[in-house]
């Protein structure tokens, strides 16, 4: 027993190397990289802050309400970005491993990258520009609640038919009950002519 138990961290030692190996061979695989990382980087980047703020909303703990506020600002700087120069640095090698070490690096706690990331350079370039942002944006939402007012007809019609659609959905049945009702429903098979024959003549024999 003794035996056994001394040799139980050495396993567990060689468990966590060959998990960490097999890791890294899966992120520097070249045909599996890309799928692998761009779902890591959804992951880290998008599903675990969302789930990470609906905590901090819900606790009412300030820190990691304005903990987690920097950090959407960062990442959507970054994202804004990066929809402008994804099409051109996306084919460099390692790009998605560069991406996935940044949105790490954004989250860690011990570096708080997203608060070095709005200190040093969103927050000193959005006051530097802060009026010419701010008629940007009001113009913006003057031209949405435009399009909005123009169109509403059609907003309220396919908001409508949506609503008629998903109510007319609700109440179809299940095709598995819709099947047992026509089974049960259906009714018994007639006696053709050829039944009632046969059974006449039988009876004629007996007679």
């Amino acid at each position: 027993m003794n035996g056994f138990a001394s040799q139980i961290p050495s396993m567990a030692l060689l468990g966590s190397g060959f998990t960490n190996e097999v890791g890294l061979r899966v992120l520097l695989s070249p045909l599996s990289s890309n799928i692998v990382l761009r779902t890591a980087c959804c992951s880290i980047g998008i599903g675990l802050p969302v789930y990470s703020t609906f905590k901090a909303i819900e606790n009412r703990d300030q820190n990691e309400q304005q903990k987690w506020l920097i950090y959407w600002a960062a990442f959507g700087s970054f994202s804004l970005v990066e929809v402008f120069t994804d099409k051109l640095i996306s084919w460099f090698p390692l790009y998605y491993h560069a991406k996935f070490a940044f949105l790490v690096w954004l989250q860690l706690p011990t570096i708080d990258g997203a608060k070095q990331v709005y200190n040093n350079h969103l927050r000193p370039f959005l006051i530097r520009h802060q009026a010419r942002v701010d008629r940007l944006v009001d113009g913006l939402y003057e031209e949405m609640v435009k399009v909005v007012r123009s169109h509403q007809g059609e907003i309220l019609f396919v908001r409508s038919m949506i609503v008629k659609i998903l109510g007319s959905a609700n109440e179809v049945a299940p095709p598995s009950q819709q099947q047992g009702e026509i089974s049960n429903s259906r009714p018994e098979p007639e006696l053709s002519t050829a039944t009632i024959h046969d059974s006449e003549s039988e009876s004629d024999h007996e007679d």
